[in-house]
């Protein structure tokens, strides 16, 4: 399974987020440098983890955006179930637009649908905390100061 960049994206903002400590905020500018993003793309995605109250944002001249929760509270799984929900996984998965001939009969859609099912239960056993947990590799990685 390939996920949207934009879900590949979202993650990574909560990584270079969770990687802040205390009160210290990230910022869309920072991230966009470090993953080499665009600004506006992460401006959306921002938005929407805000929207999903996994992000709080702060406005303002000093303003940027924080966990609104802590990270081991942030589960992986049902995040990306959230930002992939709109991309089926096949044609025969889409009712509106599925021109398969053979979907009434075919048991494909039912392989790939429990193996769907086991990707996602598999994420859901990991939060936002087991993916931070080399914190000062990433940092590292990152150019985030100790």
């Amino acid at each position: 399974m390939q996920l949207k960049k934009y879900t590949d994206y979202s993650l990574r903002v909560l990584i270079f987020t969770g990687m802040k400590s205390g009160e210290e905020l990230a910022n869309i500018k920072e991230i966009s440098q470090v993953f080499n993003i665009s600004p506006n793309h992460l401006g959306k995605i921002v938005h929407q983890l805000n929207k999903l109250e996994l992000l709080e944002t702060i406005r303002g001249r000093n303003g940027g955006f924080r966990l609104a929760k802590p990270a081991d509270e942030i589960n992986i799984g049902l995040l990306v179930r959230v930002l992939e929900s709109e991309s089926p996984l096949l044609e025969c998965f889409d009712k509106g637009s599925n021109h398969c001939v053979i979907t009434p009969a075919c048991t494909l859609k039912h392989v790939l649908n429990r193996a769907l099912h086991s990707f996602y239960k598999v994420l859901e056993g990991y939060t936002l905390q087991d993916l931070i947990q080399n914190e000062q590799e990433l940092k590292e990685l990152m150019g985030i100061s100790k």
